[in-house]
C-alpha cells in the first residue's frame, strides 16, 4: 500500500489516495514506470507519491530513509526544485527560506525555548511601526 498526493497547477494538495504499492510493477498497465505515472495519467494531474512514515525530514523506522520531506495532506505544498512537501504556510505574514522551511517576518524572542510564545497575525497586520515589532505574544495573553 502507498499514498499518492494528487496537485493544483500551484503544486498545492488538492487530494490524497491510498493506491498501489509502488513495488507491485507486475499489475502496472504498460507503457507506464510507476504507478505515481499512472494515477497521474488516469487523472490528468500531478500526482506524486507520498510516505505516511515521513514527517519534518524523519522517517518513524530509524532505519529507514524519509522520502519527500513529509507525509502531503490537504493544502500542503508540493516543492519541486528540493522533491519535497512542506506544510501548508501557517500565516500571510511568513516566507519560505532557502530551507524550505516557514519563517516569520520577525525574528523569534531571545526567551523562545523557555517562554510559550504564539504567533498573533492580527498583531503583526495592525502593527504600523517600521520595521514592524508586533506579532510574538506569550501564549494565554
Amino acid at each position: 500500500m502507498a499514498h499518492y498526493a494528487f496537485l493544483d497547477q500551484n503544486n498545492v494538495v488538492t487530494e490524497v489516495i491510498v493506491g498501489k504499492d509502488e513495488d507491485d510493477l507486475d499489475t502496472l498497465p504498460s507503457g507506464f514506470t510507476s504507478w505515481e505515472e499512472w494515477y497521474g495519467n488516469f487523472r490528468g494531474m500531478t500526482c506524486k507519491r507520498t510516505s505516511y512514515n515521513t514527517v519534518d525530514g524523519v522517517h518513524n523506522d530509524s532505519n529507514k530513509t524519509a522520502f519527500r520531506g513529509t507525509f502531503a495532506g490537504i493544502g500542503s505544498i508540493y516543492i519541486p526544485s528540493a522533491d519535497i512537501f512542506i506544510r501548508p504556510k501557517p500565516y500571510e505574514s511568513w516566507t519560505l527560506n532557502d530551507n524550505n522551511e516557514w519563517v516569520p517576518p520577525i525574528d523569534y524572542p531571545s526567551d523562545y525555548d523557555t517562554e510559550n510564545y504564539d504567533w498573533n497575525e492580527q498583531a503583526y497586520q495592525n502593527d504600523t511601526a517600521d520595521p514592524k515589532t508586533l506579532g510574538w505574544v506569550i501564549f494565554g495573553t
